[in-house]
């Protein structure tokens, strides 16, 4: 008989930390007229150029946004007709570029970086005013009752124009929040996460995954249709078809993690959740079918994390993340290893209340993880995990 170990976990155990200041997107789309069409479609062209200038002339190993402004600036502003703060932009996005994991290889002239000296938005008409390679423009926005919610009274200072795939412009205005303080709690909320079920919660909330796998199939069945054509008008229908597929997965994470923070805060809980990096290149080195396969490769759970994460972030719930190991063959009432097979869980302790009783296997392991947040969130109750708490615990 296995009793997990405390002590094994804690060099596992991830905590997220609260963010003291949040920055929310509202994603606006502009009314421009023809004449402001040409000259946006000018301003991406010239940022996305001068761009591919900086990250071709200067040394790769750069990534100071301030040296590559000392080297290319001059050149940046003769060359693609920008102005100097475009310039500046331009030289920033191609040093944060670089310090990312994959930089891209080429930029497309789909956006461009604004801060508070050549963007401007103005309440009262619910217009912005932008730098274009051609001066100055009072662009109308197409607002809806949720971003005119947002941006009453702001004075926001950065921005993002872009063109979408459908060929309409929009501008992405980023306003800055501080959030609320999360409260001292003992209550902590475990959730699994899972393909057939998307999640489960310790107070045994739980999001059927039925719906998600079933249209990502047929997504699936009506790409391969597709391909087999090799179109150009089948390649669009293509990326089309991925669009609605990744808005679909990101509606559904939105509501999950929605009412999960909810839960969290009607009830002032903490929400511990499972840290599954690196589990895709886990799970594909087992030998699995080509429909498995891509089932696991298409589960967005690191998606539904960051949802987690900065919906937690401002509603001020505390999210945490926990290490998965064991947690879905330990039982959560007397911290010995059981058996797992599909959705089922026993625990094969003979001195366990659970022994041999077939129980939610999702359901145990959720309770697990919030045993598990409960040590981190209260390190003094780290050497009390001992059977006789757990009963307490979970009785």
């Amino acid at each position: 008989m296995v009793v997990l170990a405390t002590v094994e976990l804690e060099s596992h155990l991830g905590d997220i930390i609260m963010s003291m200041e949040q920055t929310l997107t509202i994603v606006c789309k502009l009314d421009p007229t023809l004449e402001q069409i040409k000259k946006l479609d000018g301003t991406l062209k010239g940022f996305a150029d001068a761009c591919n200038y900086a990250n071709s002339v200067v040394n790769p190993k750069i990534t100071n946004k301030n040296r590559i402004q000392a080297e290319v600036y001059k050149a940046v502003r003769e060359e693609f007709s920008l102005s100097a703060n475009l310039a500046v932009r331009a030289c920033a996005r191609v040093a944060s570029n670089r310090k990312v994991g994959k930089p891209v290889k080429a930029f497309k002239p789909t956006s461009v970086d604004y801060d508070a000296r050549i963007f401007d938005y103005r309440e009262k008409d619910g217009t912005v005013s932008l730098t274009t390679i051609e001066g100055r423009e009072r662009i109308k926005l197409i607002l809806g009752n949720y971003q005119i919610g947002k941006l009453k009274g702001r004075k926001p200072t950065s921005a993002t124009l872009s063109k979408h795939r459908d060929g309409q412009y929009y501008i992405h205005i980023q306003i800055k929040d501080t959030p609320p303080t999360p409260e001292k709690t003992k209550e902590v909320i475990g959730v699994d996460l899972g393909r057939r079920d998307i999640a489960v919660t310790s107070n045994n909330d739980r999001w059927d995954g039925k719906q998600l796998s079933e249209t990502r199939d047929r997504y699936s069945r009506t790409r391969r249709s597709i391909q087999r054509k090799g179109t150009k008008g089948a390649k669009r229908l293509l990326k089309r078809l991925s669009g609605r597929e990744k808005r679909f997965q990101s509606w559904l994470n939105h509501n999950i993690s929605r009412s999960i923070i909810t839960q969290g805060r009607a009830t002032k809980a903490i929400i511990a959740i499972e840290d599954l990096t690196g589990i895709r290149e886990r799970t594909n080195q087992q030998p699995r079918s080509k429909t498995e396969r891509r089932r696991s490769n298409s589960w967005a759970f690191y998606q539904l994390r960051q949802f987690l994460e900065y919906k937690g972030i401002k509603e001020g719930v505390k999210v945490i993340a926990v290490s998965p190991r064991y947690t879905s063959q330990t039982c959560s009432t007397c911290l010995h290893i059981g058996k797992r097979s599909n959705k089922n869980f026993k625990c094969i302790n003979p001195n366990c209340k659970q022994h041999n009783l077939s129980v939610d296997a999702d359901l145990n392991g959720a309770k697990m993880i919030r045993l598990v947040g409960m040590s981190v969130s209260h390190p003094e109750t780290r050497n009390l995990l001992s059977c006789s708490l757990l009963d307490r615990i979970t009785g």
